[in-house]
């Protein structure tokens, strides 16, 4: 019932013959005087000014990403305790309105 099905192979429809072979003649070279070892990038040197200039550039990138985060965190807190505030007070409009029924 579950047995797979494995295919059979079709007969061949006519005879197929390997292509020719010619035999090729090794020539035999010599090799080429390697070249100088030449470095493949040249060696960056920091200077004592770059580096603090790499330093107070970080520093400085962090503070801004970190001033960014948290206005935007502070926005989103904001907004919520707005959306609070406000679902408060619907809530007691409607309740009171209710009441006076």
């Amino acid at each position: 019932m579950l047995r797979p099905k494995i295919p059979t192979m079709p007969t061949p429809t006519g005879i197929v013959t390997p292509p020719l072979v010619e035999p090729t003649t090794v020539v035999q070279h010599t090799p080429a005087p390697a070249a100088p070892a030449v470095p493949a990038r040249p060696t960056v040197q920091i200077t004592p000014g770059a580096l603090v200039a790499l330093v107070g550039g970080g520093t400085a990138v962090v503070l801004v990403v970190g001033a960014v985060l948290v206005s935007m965190l502070l926005a989103v807190a904001i907004t919520a305790a707005s959306v609070a505030v406000c679902a408060v007070v619907l809530r007691s409009l409607l309740a009171s309105e209710t009441k006076r029924r």
